[in-house]
């Protein structure tokens, strides 16, 4: 059954997807801000779709952790399930991703629709320059700036290495940094094709303020925070 509701969650996740990058056209003169809005039937559906063909829930703990002014956000990344469920929780923010995400059909077209930071990895040390210079424009306009320290889907109950762009972005703009845990891989795992029936559970924790803090002193609290909850996440079940 798990393979069958897999196959069909894919072919109709893939005319939904379609259907709303063919709209593309339309909300693309939108300002960023507009365009969020525009979008934000995307991504609930699709967890509609998981939760009703793949009996995939979602259980949210800490809401009341997210401030109301922009912060960096830095999430696990285990799965494409916090790509989705993020943009139902988090107020107006942006993604910093691989410029090369923008050019996979149909996905890509509403990605970039959603003005990302898109970097180009390869260009080392000028990505992080691009980075500080754009997350800053977008935290000036409102927005938070969402990004996966691990850099990739890190595969569950393994532990990638904690990348320092999140953390220079919050010490640069003086921002604190909400931290996220959840164990989506254990339900959609990395690559995976057939998903598991069960519940996801994602915790945000409180606001790490940054003033006064280097940007190592922010990632070690960051992936201490993170992997803890991970542990408390597995011990559950």
């Amino acid at each position: 059954m798990k393979l069958i509701r897999s196959i069909v969650y894919f072919l109709v996740h893939a005319v939904f997807t379609v259907f709303y990058a063919l709209l593309s056209p339309f909300i693309f003169p939108f300002n960023q801000h507009n365009r969020h809005r525009l979008l934000s039937g995307y991504a609930p559906g699709t967890l509609w779709l998981l939760r009703v063909i793949c009996n995939i829930k979602m259980e949210v703990r800490g809401l009341e952790n997210i401030p109301a002014e922009s912060c960096v956000v830095l999430s696990k990344h285990q799965s494409a399930w916090e790509t989705l469920s993020l943009q139902t929780v988090l107020p107006a923010h942006c993604w910093v991703a691989k410029r090369e995400l923008l050019w996979i059909p149909f996905f890509g077209w509403l990605l970039a629709l959603s003005s990302p930071i898109a970097l180009d990895r390869s260009k080392g040390k000028e990505s992080v320059r691009q980075l500080l210079k754009k997350g800053k424009e977008k935290i000036q306009q409102g927005f938070s700036v969402v990004l996966f320290p691990e850099g990739t889907r890190i595969p569950y109950g393994e532990r990638g290495k904690y990348k320092i762009g999140g953390a220079l972005l919050a010490a640069h703009c003086a921002v604190p940094v909400l931290p996220i845990a959840h164990n989506a891989g254990k339900f959609w795992g990395r690559n995976a094709f057939i998903k598991h029936p069960g519940t996801i559970v994602m915790v945000i924790g409180k606001p790490i303020e940054t003033a006064g803090l280097k940007a190592e002193e922010i990632n070690t609290l960051v992936e201490d925070w993170i992997e803890g909850e991970m542990v408390k996440l597995e011990q559950e079940n």
